[in-house]
């Protein structure tokens, strides 16, 4: 027996049926698309967050203990 028939036997009914690729040279699909898209948001999302934590440090309470001089 092949190896084809091996995976089509192993697989069932899912054989043959691959993700769907964005573009049909380009090797991602589009679940992988879709994660990627996801993960890049949160992080985003978590560095704005740090980004706004540091900016009120530095402009509210550091100068409210005397590290920085506000003129």
């Amino acid at each position: 027996m092949g190896e084809s028939k091996r995976r089509k036997a192993a697989l069932g009914e899912e054989y043959g049926q691959d993700s769907e690729r964005i573009f049909s040279w380009l090797p991602i699909t589009k679940a992988q698309s879709e994660k990627f898209i996801k993960i890049t948001s949160t992080g985003a999302w978590i560095g704005i967050g740090i980004m706004i934590a540091i900016w009120f440090t530095v402009r509210f309470i550091g100068p409210a203990f005397g590290f920085w001089e506000v003129y």
